[in-house]
């Protein structure tokens, strides 16, 4: 009994052990990871995100891969313009790892790898460019890099994304000549700015005067047109009313002084402040001497018959 209760007893504990060992090899990748694994000391396989058993004492984890994007910051390095100008440039690089493979067995340490050529290609194109070619061709400089550092990585099982130049620290004393020639630069445009807007207000203040005086004789000139259309008008109707007046008196009877002396009433009341405007035809002044006498004829024959 004793020996029947020890052998459950082992069973227990194989069972126990062998069922340890199946969950010690049971393998999570979780995601945007990558696993490589050796059997034997060599290559196997790599395992992509999802469950997977590894084989005991045979499968090892040779390397855990991250598939993200990474970023790494480079401390500044010395570099030298080719107008010979030293200065510090520090550089990030941001990468991925698209062969874990590659990434595993192409190169060891591969971040120091990136760094090393990072500084030695950073350091060829700046030796090519001159202190403010440097300065402002920041684009061109990050271009360059990426495109060497992503033929030169590929190898690697890495692609290199971007490169950007962070910081790019000239000399002191470049600095206090490039902030003075900044502070000469910004006083000369001012200076411009200032001479340009004198100039525009005197042209607007020229413009406006010359507008004004435009205005001003238009007006005058507006003002005599109508006044001459004014007396022109006035004309008319006297030189129409004469007309009339000219016409009932020869069309009166010399025998009716009543029908004479109404005519030459109408001319004077139609004439009336006119007078310097007009000059009244030698026929009609005739005719108003003739007109009188007729008055003085019919007063006569008034007077007779009282």
């Amino acid at each position: 009994m004793a020996g029947f209760s020890f052998g459950y007893l082992i069973i227990a504990i194989i069972v126990f052990i062998i069922l340890l060992v199946i969950i010690r090899n049971i393998k999570i990748v979780p995601q945007a990871h990558a696993y490589v694994i050796e059997r034997l000391g060599a290559y196997h396989k790599t395992w992509d995100t999802g469950l997977h058993i590894k084989v005991p004492i045979m499968d090892r984890i040779s390397k855990k891969v991250s598939l993200k994007e990474q970023v790494v910051d480079f401390p500044p390095q010395p570099v030298i313009t080719r107008d010979n100008v030293t200065m510090q440039i520090d550089t990030v690089v941001y990468f991925e790892i698209t062969d874990p493979k590659l990434y595993t067995y192409g190169v060891e340490r591969p971040l120091s790898a990136i760094e090393n050529l990072t500084a030695t290609t950073l350091r060829n194109i700046i030796g090519d460019l001159e202190l403010d070619s440097t300065l402002t061709s920041r684009d061109t400089i990050n271009d360059k890099i990426r495109i060497i550092l992503d033929e030169a990585t590929d190898a690697w099982g890495i692609k290199v994304i971007r490169v950007e130049l962070k910081n790019i620290l000239p000399p002191r004393e470049i600095q206090d000549a490039m902030e003075k020639q900044m502070k000469a630069e910004r006083e000369r445009r001012a200076r411009i700015l200032d001479a340009e807007g004198e100039k525009r207000s005197q042209v607007l203040v020229a413009e406006g005067m010359k507008e004004s005086a435009i205005l001003k004789a238009d007006a005058v000139r507006e003002q005599k047109i109508r006044e001459a259309a004014g007396e022109a008008e006035a004309i008319l109707t006297v030189q129409k009313a004469n007309a009339d007046a000219i016409k009932m008196l020869n069309e009166a009877a010399p025998s009716d002084p009543v029908v004479a002396l109404r005519s030459l009433e109408a001319f004077a009341k139609a004439a009336d402040g006119q007078a310097t405007k007009i000059i009244i035809p030698s026929e009609i002044q005739n005719m108003a001497g003739y007109v009188s006498s007729l008055k003085a004829l019919w007063d006569d024959e008034k007077s007779n018959k009282e």
